[in-house]
């Protein structure tokens, strides 16, 4: 399956069209940490973040976990945790996963970065909207 960004609202797998969001600053083939790109390339899938709460459980083959008050993701490259799945009072340099806004009501991990590498980018998701 090819997940295509259209653009930096449309997101395309098939024939099915989402809402998505991607860095501010477009996409970029040398993700770095702080940067505000998506990074470009091909990825593997990993898992469906979600707000139970808003979005109820979405029906799918994809491994799934629900979005708690507790969640982030450690974006600090000197950490251990880094660009890992965290609690929120773990460190402070992080992504909390649940948010006031809709942003993050699913979001899907990618395998960018799965290496962990510092300053190569974390937190870095597929958000459907």
């Amino acid at each position: 399956m090819i997940i295509h960004v259209k653009d930096k609202n449309t997101l395309i797998i098939d024939d099915f069209k989402f809402k998505c969001c991607i860095g501010k600053n477009g996409l970029n083939l040398n993700k770095e940490e702080g940067d505000y790109s998506t990074p470009k390339g091909q990825f593997y899938l990993k898992k469906l973040y979600f707000r139970k709460d808003r979005v109820g459980i979405p029906r799918c083959k994809i491994i799934k976990k629900i979005i708690k008050k507790n969640m982030a993701w450690c974006d600090d490259p000197k950490h251990q945790k880094y660009n890992e799945e965290i609690q929120v009072d773990t460190i402070n340099n992080k992504e909390s996963l649940y948010r006031a806004d809709n942003i993050y009501d699913y979001i899907i991990s990618i395998s960018h970065n799965h290496k962990r590498i510092p300053y190569k980018g974390s937190a870095i998701f597929i958000h459907l909207t």
